[in-house]
């Protein structure tokens, strides 16, 4: 397992010229067919590391539900945001996410010195660092990571049983056979990404 510290390049060159909240910034749900885009921002304690923390998509779902609420504990500051699906399909879904992570870092009860954003730049009023693949080099942006991941998810899970046979609580909407066959046979939920299943309805 990676230790938490060897996460910290980013926030350490921050750190050195004289920032101390460090924010994190990363979305879940750009790919679905269904569902929102989830966003979560978090400035978290660096002095004071969960270990474990490491890009969701490498950890499993029970380690990330172990996680979570270690995270929201020892953070200083976290936001979570989500942008439903008519929002994604009225603003698109690159446009939908940067507002949805803006929201997330304008949400938080602390003011950040510098944020951490996996790949993209937001308009916030703080300066941003744009880092590729951030969800796995950086501590902070794989703490929000978490944070979003497992808040879509438990969305998508009660979205599963309000919705049967398209297996949202397996697949959280993304578009896997059983998702695209179902959308075939019984057709587009409310929730469904109008913009997205033109070629399956």
């Amino acid at each position: 397992m990676i230790r938490a510290e060897e996460l910290l390049e980013y926030e350490n060159r921050l750190r050195a010229e004289g920032c101390t909240l460090i924010c994190g910034v990363d979305e879940v749900g750009r790919g679905p067919l269904a569902g929102p885009v989830t966003c979560a921002a978090v400035i978290m304690d660096l002095n004071d590391l969960v270990q474990g923390v490491n890009d969701s998509k490498k950890l499993s779902a029970l380690r990330r539900e172990k996680l979570a609420p270690l995270i929201r504990e020892k953070a200083i500051a976290y936001s979570v945001v989500s942008y439903d699906n008519l929002k994604v399909d009225e603003m698109n879904i690159l446009e939908a996410t940067k507002a949805c992570m803006r929201d997330a870092v304008m949400s938080l009860g602390a003011v950040p010195d510098a944020v951490l954003v996996d790949a993209l730049r937001i308009d916030v009023p703080y300066r941003v660092v744009p880092v590729v693949h951030g969800d796995a080099l950086s501590y902070s942006i794989a703490a929000a990571s978490i944070l979003a991941k497992t808040e879509r998810d438990a969305f998508m899970r009660e979205m599963g049983e309000r919705y049967p046979g398209y297996g949202f609580e397996r697949n959280a909407g993304y578009g896997t056979a059983e998702h695209i066959a179902a959308l075939r046979t019984l057709g587009a939920t409310p929730i469904h990404r109008r913009t997205f299943i033109r070629k399956f309805v």
